[in-house]
């Protein structure tokens, strides 16, 4: 028996899954994290990039990856430890802070026109960003058929698709601008909701998104990698991210060791904009998993991370919300809610998890629970955008679960 309550000989099956993956051309290299029971077991395969800088470099522990929606845990904790101190409260008004949100209107039909409205019936409060009840995110629609979709999109941009995007304050005065697509705390949408907390972050705490976090999450976890942009003293170490060229079907670069991540981050840095590394990112689901503490630094009491780790959803809320990644979130909705900033397991799944268990995914195919259950974590990285579609999800967490022998 491996420690940590697994069967060694079972164990290597994790190693296995991340072979064939990389052997099969999906990335250069894949990392995998499983801990339990305090004991660690980390899987590295692989190399940084198939070609160029990072081609002759070894994934490890320490290589600095793309979290994308991983940001919106560690906001959400950030969050609660403005809560902890009382600068914020969850059933407050958010209104105080962003009066762009004030006295919203609401869409009367929400495929309809945008100056067809109804009044709010209240304010939007902290808890409804916190669990992405605020009353709007992604509409899915072709351009052109669902004007507020169109709207919302183009919040993104600023003269036109491609460019920097507005700054936080622009960006929240916009979207104050806009109806909400639904009366506050009536529904679940993804995505906007995580970056109206981190402006609200910045001016509750009155420094940028990133200083907050690094103060008050990241260096009380010793998680120094954790950052919004790479520095130059680091920039060796930051895997290359790939994606499926359409027209040829080919693996190609999306973002190289210069690109986004080397500079300062646009807007949409709550919801995607952090990088980190397997090291750094143990130390932060550690933290969750023993009750906000993780090696003599605690960041929250135990009370916020149940509340965090929580499904905030009702039956009828994830009835009428639809979600648009990854596949299937929604569809099995007697497995999975939503607490604050993740994903919450609600029925034992066919991947292992048990109830109770919490985590969320990222755009590069990366993916993390806690299973509280089994006193255990299981992390998964690579820089792949297309990587959903691919069986080593499904594989890792069925070698982890089957590796547990005591």
């Amino acid at each position: 028996m491996a420690t940590g309550g697994f069967s060694s000989k079972r164990l290597t099956r994790v190693r296995d899954v991340l072979k064939r993956h990389v052997d099969a051309g999906h990335g250069p290299g894949a990392i995998a994290v499983v801990a339990r029971h305090g004991d660690v077991h980390i899987e590295a395969t692989g190399y940084l990039a198939f070609e160029g800088t990072g081609s002759r470099t070894p994934m490890a522990s320490d290589t600095i990856c793309r979290v994308a929606s991983w940001t919106k845990q560690l906001v959400a904790a950030c969050v609660m430890t403005l809560v902890e101190d009382r600068t914020l409260a969850l059933d407050d008004p958010v209104d105080v802070l962003l009066p762009e949100l004030a006295e919203m209107t609401v869409l009367a039909d929400p495929k309809g026109p945008l100056d067809v409205v109804v009044p709010a019936k209240r304010p939007i409060t902290l808890r409804d960003l916190l669990t992405c009840r605020l009353g709007t995110g992604t509409v899915l629609a072709e351009p052109g058929t669902v004007p507020i979709s169109d709207a919302l999109n183009a919040l993104e941009y600023w003269d036109g698709p491609g460019d920097s995007g507005p700054s936080p304050d622009e960006w929240i005065r916009r979207l104050g601008s806009l109806p909400l697509v639904h009366q506050p705390g009536e529904r679940w949408m993804y995505h906007i909701g995580p970056l109206v907390l981190g402006v609200l972050v910045a001016r509750a705490t009155g420094m940028p998104l990133g200083d907050a976090l690094r103060e008050r999450v990241c260096e009380p976890l010793g998680m120094k990698d954790t950052v919004l942009s790479v520095s130059e003293d680091s920039a060796n170490r930051l895997a290359t991210a790939y994606m499926r060229d359409d027209a040829t079907g080919e693996v190609v670069v999306e973002d190289g060791p210069e690109g986004l991540w080397r500079r300062p981050p646009a807007f949409k840095a709550p919801g995607s904009g952090l990088v980190s590394t397997a090291d750094d990112f143990l130390a932060f689901t550690s933290a969750l998993l023993t009750g906000g503490t993780h090696r003599g630094g605690r960041i929250l009491s135990p009370s916020s991370v149940t509340l965090m780790t929580s499904d905030h959803l009702t039956p009828r809320q994830k009835a009428a919300s639809k979600f648009v990644w990854p596949p299937g979130y929604f569809e099995a909705l007697g497995n999975f809610g939503w607490g604050f900033g993740m994903g919450v397991s609600t029925r034992r799944t066919p991947l292992g998890l048990s109830v109770g268990s919490y985590g969320w995914y990222g755009k590069y195919g990366t993916t993390w629970f806690n299973d509280p259950t089994e006193n255990m974590t299981t992390m998964l990285i690579v820089q792949y955008t297309e990587a959903w579609g691919l069986p080593i999800f499904h594989r890792f967490w069925r070698a982890v679960y089957q590796a547990i022998d005591d």
